[in-house]
């Protein structure tokens, strides 16, 4: 068994993470492995329960499956993430294992210990990769931003919607989430 990298000095490829120990959870982002400890609170993952039933509800029947973290999304030799929550409609992607490729939807709910990294280098990460959507909510200050790719491969300015809005996801027109709900307030 490999050993977890002890520092990122050296660059990781998948290939490296998949020979990681089971027990711990960890994301490689340009070859850069990041450590998934701690774990999440409470009201991160009742955020994250709670648009899983949503998005679990209106895509019953279709061909978009939802999934929850922790699962291994591919996204190239060096980018290996596991979203919090994540919707792929192009069932090729789906392997038995892992992801192979850009979702269409990427929802990461922050914690105060990942919020630079998924509002920097993870959406780098998704906007090069080809994510359609990238959701990222805020649980303590509740409220959202949405980024939608453009024609053009990047992701526009971030829409912001607060507690008392609804959030429709542009990659799942069927589906709006009342945020009121998703906050639990």
């Amino acid at each position: 068994m490999n050993s977890v990298p002890q520092s990122s000095a050296q660059t990781f490829s998948v290939a490296d993470y998949l020979g990681w120990p089971d027990d711990e959870r960890w994301e490689l982002i340009d070859g850069v492995p990041y450590n998934m400890s701690p774990a999440p609170s409470i009201k991160h993952q009742n955020v994250v329960i709670t648009i899983a039933a949503k998005l679990k509800a209106a895509l019953k029947g279709k061909p978009c499956k939802p999934f929850i973290a922790p699962v291994d999304v591919i996204l190239s030799e060096h980018d290996v993430v596991q979203p919090d929550l994540l919707v792929v409609c192009n069932p090729e992607k789906i392997g038995e294992k892992a992801i192979h490729g850009a979702p269409d939807l990427v929802v990461e709910v922050l914690s105060p210990s990942t919020a630079l990294k998924d509002m920097r280098e993870k959406k780098a990460l998704y906007e090069r990769a080809g994510v359609r959507e990238y959701v990222v909510i805020d649980p303590l200050e509740n409220y959202v931003q949405r980024f939608f790719l453009g024609a053009d491969g990047r992701y526009a300015n971030a829409d912001v919607f607060g507690v008392d809005e609804d959030l429709p996801l542009l990659s799942l027109p069927e589906l709006i989430l009342p945020l009121a709900e998703v906050f639990e307030l």
